[in-house]
């Protein structure tokens, strides 16, 4: 049978996508929200005005309904984060208010206490320039201040104020300690548990009668109070680890 050779059609004759156009058209919405997302780094990315404007919204940058739900989730995250950083520096930041609790992060690492400044820094600017873009487009910024309920330390140096977060009481978990070692893949079913479990105990001081704040923390500790400083000040060096390797962490109180 004689086939019959058809005329091309111009593609500015076609009212509708081919296949191929369809899915390059929802990959490149897919992108863009890639972008948007990467554009608010909820954790610690540097936080671009510019990239907040390119969204799915009209052309005076109005915002979708997806993406305030993104924002507020991430000014959410971020509000979190700063409870949490807040708690370190009241007590263990370059500026804090617990000598002691200083020394014995100090031992860790001399930078410890200017590490907890600068993150506690970050997650400060990164809450209110959320919530100050939420205002700017006319919704309501993230206020979890009604959820302000838990009990905080009460050594020297702590505010005397609720806590969205508990430090006075972790189960931290280790396992990505073993995991990034292991040639068994976590992926494919392997339970791997992290090289010891630190289980109900605090990051920060309780109390100056637990840890006086201004004794020595001398390597190796000397005395009772001075070891537990010294365990706490550690249990704070694996919490802080892994907050930065993995950006959450699991509270319990």
């Amino acid at each position: 049978m004689k086939k019959e050779n058809l005329p091309t059609i111009a593609s500015s004759e076609i009212t509708h996508q081919s296949p191929t156009q369809d899915l390059d058209s929802r990959w490149q919405r897919v992108v863009g929200r890639r972008s948007f997302l990467k554009g608010i780094g909820m954790a610690s990315a540097t936080l671009s005005a510019g990239a907040l404007l390119t969204t799915e919204g009209d052309a005076q940058g109005a915002l979708t309904r997806g993406d305030v739900a993104l924002l507020k989730f991430a000014a959410w995250a971020e509000v979190v984060e700063t409870d949490l950083w807040t708690q370190y520096a009241e007590l263990g930041a370059v500026d804090g208010g617990n000598p002691a609790y200083m020394a014995a992060l100090s031992n860790l690492d001399s930078d410890m206490p200017q590490y907890i400044r600068d993150n506690t820094d970050d997650e400060i600017s990164h809450a209110a320039f959320l919530n100050a873009f939420l205002t700017s487009k006319g919704e309501e910024p993230v206020d979890l201040d009604a959820f302000r309920t838990l009990q905080g330390s009460q050594a020297t140096g702590a505010k005397q104020l609720l806590r969205l977060t508990s430090l006075l009481k972790l189960n931290v978990d280790l396992s990505a300690y073993t995991r990034y070692r292991s040639a068994q893949n976590p992926d494919l079913g392997a339970t791997l548990k992290g090289p010891f479990t630190i289980t109900g105990e605090p990051v920060i001081p309780l109390d100056d009668t637990d840890t006086p704040p201004n004794q020595p923390q001398p390597v190796p500790p000397a005395t009772p109070q001075e070891a537990r400083m010294q365990a706490i000040a550690n249990t704070a060096g694996f919490h802080l680890r892994l907050l930065s390797r993995v950006g959450r962490v699991s509270i319990q109180h």
